[in-house]
């Protein structure tokens, strides 16, 4: 990789999978890491493993000390730490400020960027294991970049430095941008692992519908709606209510499995109005399958 940027003094707060990961990184492409947060035992074993030889400091010392500070940090806290540092004076002009949180753009570091900070926020399209498999997974990764247009190139060489290919993301388009990754990818992870439970009651694991699965998710990225299958498109109303009725009793006689059947009436509806719209069902079969649900 191809440092864009130059030798930079990166401090990391804090040490867990996220900025642990991208610290690694970025020392991969010629950094130096000046020092990470870490507390608990959790961060403290991840600085060792991924980071060795970077030192464990507090968050004065790794603003005081760096020239980019990495916020990495639940999206619920980093306001917090942002105006505690700036009511300290901590922050120093002409310092590079970089948060991590998909949901917020540049506004959140505005009490740093008024004592003369350049705020910029990139987030990886990415989840993370806290190992460092991740390091290599974030060759090709998006990442969403916001910062006034003056600092975007940096934002972009700061992405590109770890192998990572950059998108600029508009200030007021954060919180959509991040609802439809957390809707995709967070809440697929729940209806798989529900799919799995109900497998894992008649004896099969969730490695049964891999190849179901990817076929399924490889299809709606490349052609959304277009390959939608199963018995709501095909407009097979008594199969909706069996499954409906099963998931049902299932969930009666087995609590672990309770969550599944209004899941299931959710989706299906959702999955019938978009069927709907796009005509490949009549009204008439929507409403006896809304009927069912």
């Amino acid at each position: 990789m191809e440092n864009k940027t130059g030798r930079l003094g990166i401090g990391i707060i804090s040490a867990g999978k996220v900025g642990a990961a991208l610290g690694a990184a970025w020392r991969a492409a010629g950094h130096q890491i000046i020092g990470a947060y870490a507390t608990s035992e959790a961060s403290v074993d991840r600085l060792e493993t991924m980071l060795p030889g970077v030192p464990a400091l507090d968050v004065r010392t790794i603003v005081e000390r760096s020239e980019v500070v990495l916020l990495a940090v639940p999206d619920d806290e980093l306001a917090g730490i942002i105006s505690g540092l700036a009511k300290s004076g901590s922050w120093h002009a002409g310092q590079l400020v970089i948060h991590v949180a998909g949901r917020y753009g540049t506004q959140i570091l505005a009490p740093a960027v008024a004592q003369g900070v350049l705020g910029i926020a990139i987030h990886p399209a990415m989840t993370f294991t806290g190992t460092t498999l991740d390091v290599a997974r974030l060759r090709g990764c998006p990442f969403a970049v916001t910062a006034p247009t003056m600092l975007q190139p940096i934002g972009l060489a700061m992405v590109a430095d770890i192998g990572g290919e950059g998108f600029v993301i508009a200030e007021g388009d954060r919180p959509l941008y991040h609802a439809a990754l957390a809707h995709g990818a967070n809440h697929v992870v729940t209806v798989i692992a529900q799919a799995a439970r109900l497998l894992g009651s008649i004896g099969l694991d969730a490695e049964y519908m891999r190849p179901l699965i990817t076929a399924a998710v490889e299809g709606a990225l490349s052609s959304g709606e277009a390959l939608q299958t199963g018995p709501v498109v095909r407009g097979d109303v008594g199969t909706v209510a069996e499954h409906v009725a099963t998931l049902t009793t299932v969930g009666e006689e087995d609590l672990g499995l309770n969550d599944v059947a209004a899941t299931y009436r959710a989706l299906a509806k959702a999955t019938a109005e978009r069927a709907l719209a796009r005509r490949v069902i009549t009204d008439d079969v929507f409403e006896q399958i809304r009927s069912k649900l």
